[in-house]
């Protein structure tokens, strides 16, 4: 059974996260959504909500078997733990690609039996962030064509109370 991890912080979670992850179910046997802590950002959403988020969003959408979990540690020690044959990334714009790059060779580095895996986004979803779609949120503006509505109202909900 061919296991692939596609990770992120998904704070929040998007409809371009949406489609690779369907995307990605396709390629292999198991996908898991691995939430993950990254100490250089500052989440909105705790890791346990984006978790949340993450379910109710794959719920919402009629996507069915993918196991959504929350961690903080190294990504390759997760997918090494695993058993992952791979680790799905998405790509949207060329600036991702350098990043994505670099990682891709310390990862292959630390484990050289784990691939990474790149999709492009749909052209759709190619100018979608996370960071976007919480700052359109935070002054007031509708985000329903970039998020799911789970994700839509939490963001209400959190700006709310800032």
């Amino acid at each position: 059974m061919r296991l692939a991890i596609y990770p992120g912080s998904f704070d929040p979670i998007t409809n371009g996260h949406l489609d690779i992850i369907r995307r990605a179910q396709r390629l292999f046997d198991r996908l898991i959504v691995a939430v993950m802590a990254n100490p250089s950002k500052h989440p909105l959403f705790t890791l346990e909500e984006r978790r949340r988020l993450v379910e109710r969003s794959l719920q919402e959408r009629n996507i069915h078997e993918v196991e959504v979990i929350a961690r903080d540690c190294l990504l390759i020690g997760l997918a090494r733990e695993l058993g992952a044959a791979a680790i799905i990334r998405g790509l949207r714009i060329t600036s991702d690609f350098e990043n994505e790059f670099q990682t891709a060779l310390t990862n292959r580095d630390l484990d050289s039996s784990i691939e990474s895996v790149y999709l492009m986004t749909n052209r759709d979803y190619s100018f979608i962030s996370s960071s976007i779609v919480k700052e359109v949120k935070r002054y007031g503006a509708e985000v329903s064509r970039f998020v799911p509505q789970v994700v839509e109202r939490a963001l209400g909900e959190k700006f709310q109370k800032v």
